[in-house]
């Protein structure tokens, strides 16, 4: 297997006059930054339409009948008692 140094510091010679072009003052994000924010912005809107989605499915309204057969069967049960 090569020597990993080697390749690295020949990469560093490489780069470190490329980065003495960058002006100082000037910061910005770059290609990664924005590819991060959309996945990240991605990822929200699916997680989202998810939830969305789910919501719908939530019943908030009970049965007006479910109240009524369990008063029911407890004023049943309560006379089969007697």
């Amino acid at each position: 297997m090569p020597d990993m140094s080697a390749s690295v510091s020949l990469a560093m010679t490489h780069l470190v006059p490329l980065a003495k072009e960058v002006d100082e003052n000037k910061v910005t994000p770059g290609v990664l930054g924005f590819i991060v924010f959309a996945a990240m912005a991605l990822a929200v809107w699916g997680l989202m339409k998810s939830m969305n989605r789910h919501m719908g499915k939530v019943k908030f309204k009970e049965p007006a009948d479910a109240d009524t057969t369990s008063a029911e069967s407890a004023a049943d049960s309560e006379a089969r008692r007697s």
